[in-house]
């Protein structure tokens, strides 16, 4: 009927011209370049920050602020952006990561300076799911492939700028402090942009008063996540580096994460109709789920590969800093590569998955490689592979949901990043200890302390042969071995994610898809009451049975829900839209 055509509502918001979308876009890139740089530019400034403040003890704290912050806070962040608009939120991540930033440039003290990481990753925490939210705002879906793709470059890019910045920075009249004090102007012109050419028309869950916001905010569930993954990450830093794995600090460590993430899943259950921070209906989504565990992989696998290659070539190769920075160049361009051409073919071709599929393949290979040393292979699959799982949640996911599903990914690859980054030194320095016990007449425990580009200076002639093997192995064998194995399970990931195109229409909100149940329906109802009317009109409405009416146990479920009620109706009234339904609450 022409009255079905009529109540058809629009789905997707206006979206800003080409100019001002290349704008924010590169305002964007800027703020994710600067969140990546951020974990890496750090590392060839720690000596000269250690020198200033005599703070060896701290040296793990430096790392560990950012990421137990970054980590811990991207959950909190995504239920912030599903019911508070994208635009300020965003900005706040930005300007929290700036103040971080600010402090650790200024820092007078190391517990300064750890405070200001600390600063800095809970801004961080919010940015790149910010980044996605206002992609989705500003560029309609089957153009996006492309242009998130250049997100997985500006990683790429990151990783190995940051070293080369960093000892850059260090070695010159500008000192360690402008390795923090870079991302102010950078960070400046996001924020410049996004205030001055961002315009976002969403539509937000109404909440009735501060008491249903903070509800709805799951306080629990970050009281519990937020301490399990502290302790998580605490126990994989100070692991062999610092404690024997059968020391009772990283076994209370180990029972309390334990008992807070299982007490933390029980209240995500319990709650998971209401106020869960991670609802189920989203979690154990097909392509959220197998997406959040090729992201873990990914993510496990670029930090752990991006970290120990530069320490490969100037221990065993005995390059500088800046050399081993500009060898791994081959390591950036294929991410870049990667992820720039498979962003093209998605949007040319439309399906996400196949690229998954190969780029997962790819990256297995190439870590298989370099454990045998070829690093040319690996990171053209993480290219391929980084940015598609974030495409997935959009297409699969309906809009009010996204803020969720990407913050969900987003933690994965966080999570995956710092577990194996620790996983892979703790395989270092077993192995490399192991090593050096064999050689005779040496004294290993100087040898460890010494850094990579001391190894060979604290070593008799005639042992660094043997000693040499014994790092080389210890990183092939161990620390590479492991990013193998974990590569290796991105491919059952990616092959369980579903086969679906940018090119479809994205998944409708819930109050679009109630206001187009309610008008169909209502259309519905009024034709067949006019028609009963003109050629039945002696039939009364007692006797007459109506062709709407649901069995009893339908009426005593209409009441538990109006979305079981709303799915009926619309089955009735128009069977084409049962697929496209949202699932019912129970």
């Amino acid at each position: 009927m022409s009255g079905q055509a009529e109540t058809t509502l629009p789905t997707t918001p206006p979206y800003p011209s080409a100019a001002k979308t290349a704008v924010i876009m590169i305002s964007l890139y800027i703020s994710i370049f600067l969140v990546a740089l951020d974990r890496t530019i750090m590392g060839p400034a720690i000596p000269a920050i250690t020198n200033q403040f005599n703070s060896m003890s701290d040296i793990g704290w430096y790392g560990s602020a950012y990421m137990l912050t970054s980590s811990g806070f991207i959950l909190l962040y995504g239920r912030v952006y599903t019911f508070f608009p994208t635009k300020p939120v965003f900005l706040s991540g930005i300007l929290l990561f700036e103040i971080g930033s600010a402090i650790c440039g200024a820092a007078q003290t190391s517990m300064v300076l750890i405070i200001g990481r600390a600063v800095a990753g809970l801004g961080s925490s919010g940015i790149f799911t910010g980044a996605i939210l206002i992609m989705l705002n500003t560029v309609p879906l089957h153009r996006r492939p492309m242009l998130q793709g250049l997100f997985g470059a500006c990683f790429g890019v990151a990783s190995v700028a940051g070293p080369l910045l960093g000892g850059a920075f260090t070695g010159s009249k500008l000192t360690w402090r402008w390795c923090f004090y870079i991302n102010l102007p950078l960070g400046g012109i996001t924020i410049l942009v996004v205030m001055l050419l961002l315009k976002l028309e969403e539509e937000k869950p109404k909440l009735n008063n501060w008491k249903d916001t903070v509800r709805h905010l799951d306080p629990l569930g970050t009281v519990l996540f937020l301490p399990a993954i502290t302790c998580l990450l605490l126990a994989l830093e100070w692991g062999a580096a610092e404690y024997s794995w059968n020391s009772p600090r990283l076994i209370a460590l180990l029972v309390v994460f334990a008992v807070l993430f299982m007490g933390f899943g029980v209240w995500q259950y319990l709650t998971r109709n209401t106020t869960a921070t991670v609802p189920a209906r989203i979690l154990l989504q097909r392509s959220v789920a197998f997406g959040g565990a090729s992201q873990f992989c990914v993510g496990a696998t670029m930090l752990t590969i991006s970290i120990y290659i530069p320490l490969w070539f100037q221990a065993i190769k005995g390059t500088t800093a800046m050399q081993s920075g500009i060898n791994t160049i081959p390591l950036v361009l294929s991410v870049v590569v990667g992820s720039i051409l498979s962003g093209g073919l998605v949007q040319r071709i439309g399906y996400y998955t196949p690229f998954m599929i190969l780029g997962s393949s790819l990256m297995a290979t190439g870590t298989g490689l370099i454990t045998t040393w070829n690093m040319n292979t690996s990171s053209f699959g993480v290219g391929c592979t980084m940015q598609h799982p974030n495409l997935a949640v959009q297409v699969i996911l309906q809009r009010q949901d996204v803020p969720i599903g990407t913050a969900i990914l987003s933690l994965c690859q966080t999570l995956g990043g710092a577990v194996f980054a620790a996983v892979g030194q703790n395989l270092y320095i077993d192995k490399f200890s192991d090593s050096l016990q064999r050689i005779k007449g040496l004294d290993s425990h100087g040898i460890l302390d010494a850094g990579a580009t001391e190894l060979t200076k604290s070593v008799p002639p005639a042992l660094r042969l043997q000693v040499l093997e014994a790092y080389n192995n210890s990183l092939t064998k161990g620390t590479f071995f492991a990013a193998l194995i974990v590569a290796c399970f991105a491919v059952p990931a990616a092959l369980g994610m579903e086969w679906r195109s940018v090119k479809e229409k994205q998944q409708p909100s819930a109050t679009q898809d109630e206001e187009k149940i309610e008008s169909i329906a209502q259309q519905r109802l009024n034709d067949v009451a006019l028609t009963r009317t003109t050629t039945q009109p002696s039939m009364t409405q007692e006797s007459e049975p109506s062709l709407l009416a649901p069995p009893p146990a339908v009426w005593r479920r209409m009441y538990r829900s109006s979305g079981q009620f709303s799915e009926w109706m619309t089955a009735k009234v128009n069977p084409d839209l049962r697929g496209n339904l949202p699932r019912a609450r129970r």
